[in-house]
Formats: structure tokens, sequence, C-alpha cells
């Protein structure tokens, strides 16, 4: 390239670019082509930096006007149809393409025409354009691997990734491409140790893109949106680590792996580490996930399962009618992005709201046709081990696993609707006919126990909670709570009381190793379990024993005391309250000023604790100074004050 006019300036733009300092150097640039406007040098270097900031649509008008100026020279035509299709604008792109009338230049016309025909998802224009190359060129080889992915060809497309890979040596977005097809067929070792690979090798070549330090909790600058950090596949190896750790149910390695990709600011984000922010973060900030997928949804380009995840995340919070003005007003891509499973899942869910039992038919429709796939697929399970290929017998099960899982998410909401009206009966008689199918199922073991347990059978809801508990049992805090309280419960309820004393001994070692190691956290197990054992013998009218069960369980209160447990707790006082006004049950003074202490110490710990969590899209909120346990125990107190007579 030709030397700058103003000299001065040259050796300084030169040393920015070669530092990686873009941004300066685009100050500089644009100053000195307010003198000279015609500068093919600084035009050049600008639409370079502009390209390397990825600042397509920039780059885009500086080669334009190369292109005007220098008709002559190839590369600028080459680089203004590449800066077009960079940013987004395909149609311009194709027809700048056809300027390179260069022999030379013809087959990277050809792979630029396919790469856009690709992102315009016209595949088989792309695959008849990809065929024009030599078969042995790289790029054709890495591209059939797009394509065969495209098509879910998930095996063929590794193996052309593999091949493209012994061509050009390690290339981070070919190592990524490998680990997206294995985290496709769901091998998720191998697809952990490519992105492994990607994120090693990025951090020791790349330490200026400052991987990890969000996560350390020190103060960042964001390294922005560089060709070098896009070369790097960085972001793609954490979204994917996110998603491998959010499929294994890893909340908090899934959020790790975020906010360890290198830091940009909210506006430089892309859309898929946008879409995985708010689902690994949906649990802690609903309100700023929904904004996000909402806000992702206006965009011309998102990721494809957006429009699904938002449906089903308004339907888990239980908002079914802004579920059902999304799927209106987006008629248009349901077809796109939602399977014909999807839609009639989501079908029948919206449907559950004004008519439960037309519901109720859908959902039989839909695990009729899936038993029949079920029992197919079952068969040709058997088939395979006869003829002993270990290959297809893999595929096949990896077929069926994912059928059974589709089978038992649509059970769950049939069996929801009886559960609601509380038809136990009727949730256990559905969940008896899927046996064949979920035996080995454990969300399916959790609910037909959580099903006899509100029945009052309890020596078989044992033996549904025990294996859970028994899988669990060296790392006891991480099996639920409530299933915790409901195994003693049953244990108490047919008389095995040293059993409930043993598993509750095992939860409190364990909790006390907990505050041991980290004396700040709070750990409600044992906590829950007292409290259902205190409500099973105030429900029973011994609230002598219950309510003092109840007040023991949240000491020390500073730790014990949340919002759940407040809700636990509050049932038990009211139910107490509601009983004594009615004189049906008397209190001894010992336990009336047991009560009352009680709650003094829950108005002093609990000023910063919720009464009740909210649903984030609610549009009219509780007062601020009337959603704290603080008031709740206030009022509570006042009530004890006037149905016992007592006086302070």
């Amino acid at each position: 390239m030709t030397a700058i006019k103003d000299g001065e300036y040259t050796a300084t733009i030169y040393t920015l670019i070669k530092d990686g300092q873009y941004v300066e150097a685009i100050h500089i640039l644009n100053g000195q082509l307010q003198k000279h406007t015609k500068s093919r040098a600084a035009l050049s270097l600008l639409g370079f930096c502009y390209y390397h900031i990825q600042d397509f649509s920039s780059a885009a008008e500086c080669y334009e006007q190369l292109t005007q100026l220098h008709p002559e020279v190839e590369e600028y035509k080459l680089y203004y149809a590449q800066s077009l299709y960079k940013a987004g604008a395909y149609s311009e792109a194709t027809k700048a393409s056809f300027v390179l009338d260069n022999p030379s230049s013809h087959t990277k016309m050809v792979k630029l025409q396919a790469c856009i025909k690709f992102c315009e998802e016209d595949y088989s224009a792309a695959k008849l354009l990809l065929e024009q190359l030599p078969q042995d060129d790289p790029d054709y080889v890495y591209n059939m691997g797009c394509l065969l992915y495209q098509e879910g060809k998930y095996e063929e497309a590794c193996k052309k990734f593999m091949t493209a890979m012994q061509m050009l040596g390690y290339v981070p977005a070919l190592s990524y491409n490998i680990a997206l097809t294995y985290y496709s067929m769901k091998n998720y070792p191998q697809a952990v140790k490519y992105i492994t690979e990607v994120i090693d090798r990025g951090m020791s070549e790349h330490p200026e893109l400052d991987v990890g330090v969000k996560t350390e909790g020190f103060d960042v600058h964001s390294v922005g949106n560089t060709l070098v950090l896009h070369q790097s596949a960085l972001i793609e190896a954490f979204n994917l680590k996110a998603a491998i750790e959010y499929q294994m149910k890893n909340g908090q390695a899934a959020q790790e792996a975020l906010t360890d990709m290198p830091p940009r600011s909210e506006e430089e984000l892309d859309p898929v580490t946008l879409h995985n922010q708010a689902l690994v973060n949906m649990e802690q900030k609903p309100s700023e996930g929904f904004e996000k997928m909402a806000f992702l949804l206006q965009q011309p380009s998102f990721p494809r399962v957006t429009f699904g995840n938002l449906l089903l995340l308004y339907c888990k919070h239980e908002y079914f009618d802004l579920a059902a003005d999304v799927l209106a007003e987006n008629a248009h891509l349901t077809y796109k992005f939602l399977s014909p499973y999807m839609y009639e899942f989501l079908d029948a869910l919206l449907t559950c709201q004004t008519a439960p039992e037309e519901a109720f038919r859908k959902f039989e429709e839909m695990n009729s046709k899936l038993t029949e796939q079920l029992r197919k697929l079952a068969k040709q399970v058997q088939d395979t081990r006869h003829n002993r290929d270990d290959e297809v017998q893999s595929k096949t099960l990896q077929d069926y696993d994912l059928l059974q899982e589709k089978y038992v998410v649509v059970l769950m909401a049939q069996a929801k609707i009886y559960w609601n009206r509380e038809n136990f009966q009727m949730v256990e008689k559905i969940f008896r006919k899927s046996v064949e199918f979920c035996n080995d199922d454990d969300t399916w073991k959790l609910n037909v126990a959580h099903v006899l347990f509100m029945q009052n059978k309890y020596k078989e809801a044992i033996s549904f909670y025990e294996p859970i508990v028994k899988t669990l049992y060296d790392s006891i805090l991480d099996v639920s709570a409530v299933v915790l309280a409901n195994l003693c419960v049953s244990y108490i309820m047919t008389s095995q009381n040293e059993e409930a004393e043993e598993l509750m001994r095992k939860i409190e070692k364990e909790e006390e190793q907990i505050s041991y190691n980290n004396p700040d956290k709070k750990v409600f197990h044992l906590c829950i379990v007292n409290l259902v054992i205190g409500t099973l013998y105030c429900a029973k009218g011994n609230y002598d024993f219950g309510i003092s069960r109840v007040i023991k369980s949240l000491e020390p209160y500073n730790k014990k005391l949340g919002t759940d447990t407040w809700f636990y707790a509050k049932r038990c006082f009211l139910s107490l309250l509601e009983n004594m006004s009615k004189h049906m049950v008397m209190l001894r003074d010992a336990v009336v000023k047991e009560c009352i202490q009680f709650l003094e110490h829950c108005e002093v710990y609990g000023k910063g604790v919720p009464a009740i969590i909210e649903q984030p899209l609610e549009e009219s909120h509780v007062h601020i100074g009337k959603n704290t346990v603080t008031y709740e125990a206030r009022q509570l107190k006042a009530l004890f004050y006037e149905v016992t007579g007592w006086n302070k």
C-alpha cells in the first residue's frame, strides 16, 4: 500500500494496527480523509480496520468507494463483496460477487456465493456451488461438513470436519464445529474435549482477551468484537460449554462458562450469548431473561431455539396469555422454528387454561403416537442386539431415550390437569398406564412417589423415595429437601422412627460440614424436613409438639429464615390461630409465650427476607414494605394478642 500523505501519521497508524488498536487508528484515518477525501491508502487502511473490529457495514462503504476509484483492482471488489456478506446484506453481496470477473477470482467468488446461499438457508444452491470446487480443496470439505450438519447428518459432518482439520491443521472454528457435532449426538465428553482445546489455545495465544477475568470478580473492560476474537472461536466455545452444563443440569457451571468468556458490553453481545444468558439466569433474573428473549424475537435473526424457549418459559411461569399472544403474533415463525411435537404440546398446554378435558384429549393423542413409536424403537433395539451391530444399537438407543423424554414431558403435563384438581387417584391411574415406558425414568418415579404420598400411601411412597435418596446418599444435600421431608414423614407414619432419625442425623451432619467450610452459606434441608414434620403434627391436631418443632427448625434465624421456610411456618401458625379462634384448640401459656417470642425473632431477622416471591412480569406488586417476613410476623403477633387476650 502507498504511504499516507502527511507522513507524520503513517508510522503511528501502522504501529496502532500492529498492536491491534484499530479504533484509535480509525480515529486518525477519518481525520486524514477529511483532508484527502480520495486517499487510496487511507481508505484501504480504514476498511481494513473496520473489518477487524467487525464493523462490516463501514468496511463495505470504504471498499465500495475504492472499487469506484480504482475499478482495476480486483482485491477491492472481493473485499467489498466479503464485507457485505459479513454485514448480512446477502442480496447486495451476491450482486457484488458477480463483478469478480478475473479468472483468478473465480474460485473465491464461488466460495463466497456458497457461503451466502448457506446463510440464506438455500442449502441446495449452496451444495451446487460447492460441487464446482475440487474435492481436495479444504474449503470444499469444510463447507460440505456444514451442509451435512444442517441436514442432521452429524456423524458424516464430523468426519468431514476431521478430514478438513487433517488438511488445514488446527483451526479454532473447525475444532468448535467438531465439538458441536458431538454435542448434537449427545456425546458430551468428546464435545468437552474439543471445547477445552479451543479455550486452552485461545487463552495461551491471546491473553489480551481476558478469559475468566470476569468470573474472578475483577473490573474488566470490553475487548470488543474484534476479528481476533472471532477467529479464536472463544465465544462459540464458551456458549457450547454453557449449553452442555445446562443440559447436564449444572446451573452454576453454565453461568460460569458465560462469565468466563472474553468480556464485552451488553450492546456488543451476539444473539447466541444473549439467549444463553437469559436461559441460564432465568431462575435468578426472570424479568431480565424474558426481556432478552422478547428482544431477540424482534431481531432479523436469532437462535432457532429462541421462539420455542420463550413460549415454554412463559408457560412454566404460568403466563399462558402471554404465550398465546406471542404464538398468535408470530404465526409465520411456527412452522419454521417449532417441530410438530413442540407445536402440539404448546397447543395442548394453552388449551388447559380454558378447556382442561379437551387438553387431556390432545395430550392423550400425542402419547398414543409416541407410544407407537416407542414400541417400534424397542423392537429395533432388540433386533440390533441379536445382530450385534453396536453402532446401530447405540443410535437406536439414543433415539429411544429422546422419544421417551418427550413421552414423559407430555405425560406429566397430562397428569398435572388432575393434580391441580387434587384428584390424586386419577393421577396415579395415569402413571400406572405408563409403567411400560417409564419405570426406569427418575422424573416419573419421583412424581409417582409424590402422588402416593398425597394419598397417605406411605409404605408405597417409601419404595419410590428410598432409591432416589440412596443413589445420592453420600451427597444427601443434592436431594430435594421436599423429597427428604416426605420420606421422613413416611417413615414416621409407618412407625419407622429409627430410619427417620438416622436420615435426619445424616442431613444434620452434612449441613454442619457445610457451615464449617462456609459459615455464611444458608442451608435449608434439615429445616424444611423439621417444618414438614411439624406441619404433619399440626395437621393431626397436636399443636403443642408441632408448633414447637416448627419453631426449633428455624434456629438459628439468621441462617434458616427464608421465603420458603417462612411459608411453611406461617401456614402452621395461621392454622393454629384459626382453630384457637373457633375454641377448638387450647394452648398452654408456655407455648403461647414461645410463639410470641418466635414471632419477635422473625421481626428482627426478617427485614430483608421477602415474604413471597412475586412473579417477574406482574403489573401490580405488593408494597415493598409489606412484602417482608418482618411485616407478616408483626401481623401474626397482633392476631395472637387478639385471640389469646395477651397484651404487651
